[in-house]
């Protein structure tokens, strides 16, 4: 039996352990050196030196390339990769999908069980539009204190599972690690499974429903740090994401960016 989460626990979940990855994303300063590659279990984050250059993430991109692990793309050309993490639909989604619609754009939808199971129908219109569901686990733990080959498959693959009820289809092998934690040991699991880890090169805190951000504070963060190959990362529950999107997806594109469909 499929276990449920309700929107307002996952809400709190979510918020609880993202806390702790937001001071390494948004700072532009973190030790790099006092983070050990992939070799221990770590959290997600990335140091911004300079406007409109892809930022160094706290492993490089050969090291996560050994576990079909990406958090760029190819930054020779000016394409950015839009996607987006939900736990729980917040009333956005399909507003978010007629903008992506407006713009001819094809996102990665990185979900969970409870979002699946509430919300089939919108899995459903992400696939017929020609948008990806990526895997986000079933119940959103923190992954890296999974160390059992057993459970780790698990969690990937009942959400597998229950992607193929809704959809009558295989899910696309692309797995973001919750709350970006994650360890050598999850990677080489995942990879084993045939799937593609995938983290950002941008993101900012757009999670929490009762401090949402500005349009400035939003647009402040998302312009200037766009850079070549960027895989943004923005949460679908996310109202200031749906308000500003199409004005977002015009300016990256004034700025002379395609927004292209990753495949890594």
């Amino acid at each position: 039996m499929y276990f449920i989460i309700k929107k307002r626990t996952v809400a709190l979940a979510l918020s609880a352990v993202l806390i702790l990855s937001a001071v390494i994303f948004t700072a532009t300063g973190y030790n790099q050196n006092s983070i050990s590659a992939v070799s221990t279990d770590v959290n997600w984050g990335l140091s911004f030196q300079n406007d409109g250059e892809a930022p160094t993430g706290n492993a490089s991109v050969d090291e996560l390339a050994k576990f079909n692990a990406y958090y760029l793309g190819n930054t020779n050309k000016k394409t950015i990769y839009l996607t987006f993490d939900a736990g729980y639909e917040n009333g956005y989604t399909e507003k978010i999908l007629d903008t992506l619609k407006k713009h001819n754009v094809k996102a990665v939808f990185f979900l969970v069980g409870n979002f699946m199971e509430t919300s089939p129908d919108i899995v459903k219109r992400m696939v017929s539009e020609g948008h990806t569901v990526g895997n986000h686990t079933f119940t959103h733990p923190d992954m890296s204190a999974i160390a059992d080959e057993k459970s780790f498959k698990e969690e990937l693959t009942k959400l597998e599972n229950l992607y193929t009820k809704i959809t009558g289809e295989k899910m696309k092998k692309l797995y973001r690690p919750p709350q970006g934690k994650f360890s050598e040991s999850n990677l080489e699991m995942a990879k084993s499974m045939g799937y593609k880890t995938i983290f950002w090169s941008l993101a900012y805190v757009d999670w929490y429903n009762d401090k949402q951000p500005t349009k400035q504070e939003a647009f402040d963060k998302l312009i200037p740090r766009i850079h070549n190959g960027a895989i943004v990362l923005l949460h679908s529950t996310s109202k200031t994401n749906c308000d500003i999107l199409d004005e977002l997806l015009t300016k990256w594109e004034q700025m002379g960016y395609t927004i292209d469909k990753l495949d890594v």
